[in-house]
C-alpha cells in the first residue's frame, strides 16, 4: 500500500504562482512509481495535469499547462511537487496525486492510489 498526502493549496490571484506537494510513504513504495497530477473542476471530469517517472526523473505535460507548470521530485523526502506558475481562472479545480507501481499513463484508470486532494482557486 501507498499513501499520498498533498498539501499547497489556496486561494490565488490570475497570474499568480502556487506550489503543491504530495508525500509519499508506505511499504512498498520505490523509485519504480510513477507519479502524477491530475485535476477535478465542479462538473467536468478529472483531467491528466502531468507525470513524472520517478527512476529516471521523465516528465510529460498536459497541453493545457506546458510551460506554466513544473513537476519535480525530492528523492529524500518521497516527495513530488508541482509548481504552478501564470495561474489562470480556468486553473481552478481541486488538484490530486497520484501514483502507480507498473503504468506509465496520462488517464485516471491507469493510477492505484491516489491522495485526498487540495483546492487551487485563481481568482480573476
Amino acid at each position: 500500500q501507498v499513501q499520498l498526502v498533498e498539501s499547497g493549496g489556496g486561494l490565488v490571484q490570475a497570474g499568480g504562482s502556487l506550489r503543491l506537494s504530495c508525500a509519499a510513504s508506505g511499504r512498498t513504495f520505490s523509485s519504480t512509481y510513477t507519479m502524477a497530477w491530475f485535476r477535478q473542476a465542479p462538473g467536468k471530469e478529472r483531467e491528466f495535469v502531468a507525470r513524472i517517472i520517478w527512476s529516471t526523473g521523465i516528465r510529460y505535460y498536459a497541453e493545457s499547462v506546458k510551460g506554466r507548470f513544473t513537476i519535480s521530485r525530492d528523492n529524500a523526502k518521497n516527495t513530488v511537487y508541482l509548481q504552478m506558475n501564470s495561474l489562470k481562472p480556468e486553473d481552478t479545480a481541486v488538484y490530486y496525486c497520484a501514483a502507480d507501481r507498473y503504468r506509465v499513463g496520462s488517464m485516471a484508470v491507469e493510477y492505484d492510489y491516489w491522495g485526498q486532494g487540495t483546492q487551487v482557486t485563481v481568482s480573476s
